[in-house]
């Protein structure tokens, strides 16, 4: 009977993870695209991101009075404790936003594909050990391909790819913040949206002056409201940005900021096909395609590897529990 619950426990678990990870996965591909299609039109990134949160903290209050949803009022301690998840959330969302005004979709989302390495350097000096033969290969391939693609890309742009690697930095540090976050002061993944909206905003006002968008960014965006068109993208970019931000803190809390980057290289591999027919801003040439393809090889081989890695770990922890219960 114990071991009947245990196995029905374990199944609950692993559909509540695969589901959060595949939710995460689409809600992160349709993003991509998204955003870039509304920078394309509005290029005032940091406003963007700015209506993005103040829509998302008021929906939840919103749907937190109405009785919606159980998120918890706003309490000091923890949204002090919470400040570097949001510092490092803006930062990454920003420097994003901003290197796709100049990097091409495949090459982004190549750049991005270096996250699972950042999250096992820095795994590795906070003491989570050191990786093995397979995931250290594959993330030197991704490497490899990320090169390979940036010299056969015409379109360069240095300022574009620098800006896309400062937020793979920052990428790598808000999820391993989230993760800690979730487990220790169990926050659910609206809550920790909610403050992350609350916090974000005095930060993004900041830029939005430092940067001179404000006054501007807001006529332009009341000015291009009057498109119908514009007006739907930008609805679509507001809606998938809370999608986003909620199946991505609920996919770290779940399983873990490892994985929440693994979904993220597999996800990119329909991205970077897309990205080349969807857009435009792509100049097909050897030396681009064979760093994609190397790129993505790397991505799916670092997948497989931590997934064996893991499934390995499941015949010990079930010999535990059997060493326990005897």
């Amino acid at each position: 009977m114990v071991s009947r619950n245990l196995l029905t426990n374990r199944t609950h678990v692993l559909n509540g993870s695969l589901t959060a990870a595949f939710s995460y996965g689409i809600a992160s591909m349709a993003m991509v695209f998204i955003n870039k299609a509304v920078i394309m039109q509005y290029a005032h990134s940091m406003t963007l991101l700015a209506v993005q949160q103040v829509t998302t903290a008021l929906l939840i209050h919103l749907g937190r009075v109405m009785g919606y949803t159980k998120a918890k009022d706003l309490n000091a301690e923890t949204a002090k404790r919470l400040f570097p998840v949001s510092l490092f959330y803006n930062a990454n969302v920003g420097f994003a936003l901003a290197s796709l005004k100049g990097v091409n979709i495949p090459m982004y989302i190549a750049i991005k594909r270096l996250t699972p390495l950042a999250v096992l350097v820095a795994g590795f000096f906070t003491g989570k050990g050191r990786p093995t033969t397979q995931v250290t290969l594959s993330v030197l391939l991704i490497a490899a391909g990320v090169l390979i693609a940036a010299l056969g890309d015409f379109s360069f742009d240095l300022f574009g790819y620098s800006l896309a690697f400062i937020s793979v930095f920052f990428q790598t540090m808000y999820l391993v913040l989230v993760e800690k976050s979730g487990a220790e002061d169990g926050l659910s993944s609206i809550e920790i949206m909610f403050y992350n909206s609350f916090l974000s905003l005095p930060f993004l006002l900041f830029l939005i002056i430092a940067t001179g968008e404000f006054p501007n960014s807001l006529s332009l965006l009341f000015a291009k409201s009057s498109s119908i068109s514009f007006l739907a993208i930008l609805i679509l970019s507001l809606v998938m940005g809370i999608i986003l931000n909620y199946t991505m803190f609920l996919c770290t809390i779940v399983n873990s900021a490892l994985t929440t980057t693994i979904v993220g290289v597999l996800k990119g591999v329909g991205s970077t096909t897309l990205g080349f027919v969807l857009l435009g801003g792509v100049e097909v040439h050897a030396l681009n395609v064979t760093g994609l393809v190397i790129n993505t090889a790397g991505g799916v081989w670092y997948s497989l590897a931590k997934y064996q890695q893991k499934k390995n770990k499941l015949p010990k922890i079930m010999s535990d529990i059997d060493s326990h219960r005897k």
